[in-house]
């Protein structure tokens, strides 16, 4: 029986996930796979698109990465929805990427891609961004992009408020593990002012406070568009899930 079960685990890991049926006619798509030329690989992406989105365009798009999580323990998708009709935010796009290998979900990419990888960021930019925008109703604007992440996803928001500027405007991070490049602080401090607009959050108990408190510090001299802040808890997603609203309604606001 285990081993029938562990089978049906496996199966459910390795299989394109179904599409959610959402309210308000909204939709999450299925697992699509998008061929890397810069990476040299195949990545995982689902997009959701809001309700009455034949009738909308010129729409921002979240780019969000370790998506799969989000979707599953963030639930974006059904937090949009809900601030949606309750008229708090403007329709977006949702892209979620998902850092696993599509055929062997146990490989999580995410610690090669997220130091600052000038591929992975040449994927978004030069790849991914472009697509979406040619599939999608999308404002192609760098001000109605945003890129979010968190813990080691937070920190590739960051490397891209720095070298991805000209695409993304918006810079969410939860909970930045910054510690992998070292150089990020400092680069933030020597940079020109910073045209960006940036949700930064940490926890206080056994989070990444006092870097975070650093990063705050440096960010108010950049002349940034800052939201910071600290909420009680700690590195999981009793912190990051109740700050998804907080999140979609400083960039999409009405």
């Amino acid at each position: 029986m285990k081993r029938v079960l562990h089978f049906a685990v496996l199966l459910s890991l390795l299989a394109p996930t179904a599409a959610h049926s959402l309210s308000s006619d909204s939709d999450l798509s299925y697992n699509k796979i998008f061929k890397s030329q810069k990476l040299g690989y195949d990545l995982h992406y689902r997009v959701y698109t809001p309700g009455g989105y034949s009738d909308l365009d010129s729409l921002p798009v979240i780019y969000v990465t370790d998506g799969q999580w989000y979707i599953q323990n963030g639930k974006v998708h059904k937090v949009m929805d809900q601030l949606v009709q309750a008229g708090k935010i403007k329709p977006a796009i949702v892209v979620f990427i998902d850092n696993r290998d599509p055929y062997n979900p146990s490989n999580n990419r995410r610690n090669s891609q997220f130091f600052c990888n000038r591929d992975y960021i040449a994927f978004i930019t030069d790849e991914l961004v472009p697509y979406i925008d040619g599939q999608y109703k999308t404002s192609g604007d760098r001000d109605d992009r945003i890129m979010l992440g968190l813990s080691f996803g937070a920190l590739n928001s960051a490397c891209f408020g720095l070298y991805a500027a000209d695409t993304f405007r918006g810079i969410a991070m939860q909970s930045p593990a910054l510690h992998p490049v070292r150089s990020i602080l400092p680069e933030y401090e020597s940079s020109e002012p910073l045209d960006l607009k940036i949700f930064l959050s940490t926890g206080t108990i056994r989070d990444n406070l006092e870097a975070t408190r650093r990063f705050k510090i440096i960010l108010d001299k950049t002349g940034a568009e800052l939201e910071y802040v600290e909420v009680e808890a700690s590195h999981d997603w009793n912190n990051w899930a109740p700050l998804i609203d907080d999140i979609l309604e400083f960039y999409l606001g009405n």
